[in-house]
């Protein structure tokens, strides 16, 4: 996906609850496309998942990998792709998204920020989160990347 197609994208998905996470978060929190994006990764508080699944289908996205409640790829016919990462939201802030196997990953009250994605601001995912999220796996080349930039971010080294 391109930065207009993501920013095209979120302007539909007006009020919901969504935040732009992956490779594309990491992009928003440094202000500039820094490498290309197969997809667009979005954290979607899991209240509003079925009227964000009811929109993505008025749009011709379709269901290519339903792992619901862990997570759900959807495809549009120009073959633009949607991950998606239900949150179930504590009253504190905090949020937890189920995983493969029992495995959960957990979303800090500090972990949402707001972002610039082709001048156009996004919520995302903020630095501590996304470097959270690059833990516990032997990382690729794009993590290595993703994680240099984050780390340049001012702030981040306290992260």
């Amino acid at each position: 996906m391109n930065a207009d197609q993501v920013t095209a994208l979120l302007a539909e998905f007006d009020g919901l609850p969504v935040w732009v996470a992956g490779g594309w978060a990491v992009d928003a929190i440094v202000g500039r496309q820094t490498r290309p994006h197969g997809d667009l990764d979005l954290a979607v508080d899991a209240v509003g998942l079925p009227e964000l699944l009811a929109l993505l289908d008025r749009l011709g996205f379709v269901t290519t990998v339903d792992w619901l409640p862990v997570r759900a790829e959807l495809t549009a016919p120009d073959g633009r792709k949607v991950d998606i990462h239900p949150v179930e939201f504590r009253p504190d802030g905090s949020g937890v998204q189920s995983g493969l196997d029992g495995v959960t990953f957990a979303y800090a009250a500090d972990g949402f920020a707001e972002g610039m994605i082709d001048g156009h601001p996004v919520p995302c995912l903020a630095v501590p989160q996304q470097l959270r999220f690059r833990e516990g796996y032997p990382p690729r080349d794009v993590d290595h990347h993703d994680i240099a930039l984050l780390r340049a971010v001012p702030g981040a080294d306290s992260a």
